[in-house]
């Protein structure tokens, strides 16, 4: 029989202490489910989907709130955390088992170098309790998203009243002292 694979995927916002999530998985049994840390959690009767992709929520949600928290003890502030756990699935001679788990993580994180983010991503990955229960192979792809608004700096309101904004004939005169 061919590998087979389960994903599914959590959104957290905020950090560990005062963030909510949703879960979402492949079946529908799973879609935007609201989790979020500790005794905050209002549960709801619903059929689980496949071990599979019970394992591939857990892991994404446990990831996300390890991240959380191993960039709240650096200083930062996570905005949103979205991680994807795709779990595969092979037949081998002791029967169907998890060989591989890949995590996909893209966050927004305000002021973060991108050395930090990855630093912290490779902590939660090595520090994530699932993680650590598993014995399958673990990859991962960790990538900063960027505030727009963070990346300009000048923002344009501020620039006009400087006067540097154009590059006017009049501007680069008074720039390099040059005539006509």
């Amino acid at each position: 029989m061919k590998p087979y694979t389960r994903t599914a995927s959590v959104l957290w916002l905020g950090t560990r202490q005062s963030g909510q999530g949703a879960i979402s998985a492949t079946t529908a049994v799973l879609k935007k489910a609201p989790y979020a840390s500790g005794s905050d959690l209002k549960r709801r009767s619903t059929n689980p989907p496949d071990p599979p992709e019970l394992i591939a929520a857990a892991h994404a949600g446990s990831f996300s709130m390890t991240l959380a928290d191993e960039l709240g003890e650096a200083g930062y502030s996570p905005r949103q955390i979205d991680t994807t756990a795709t779990v595969t699935m092979e037949k081998i001679a002791a029967g169907w088992t998890m060989t591989q788990i890949h995590l996909d993580v893209i966050a927004t994180v305000p002021k973060v170098a991108q050395c930090d983010f990855i630093d912290a991503a490779l902590r939660a990955k090595a520090n994530c309790p699932i993680s650590r229960s598993l014995n399958a192979n673990i990859s991962m792809r960790a990538n900063l998203k960027h505030d727009t608004a963070a990346e300009q700096i000048f923002p344009r309101s501020r620039a006009v009243g400087r006067g540097l904004t154009g590059n006017s004939k009049q501007q680069r005169k008074m720039k390099y002292g040059t005539q006509g």
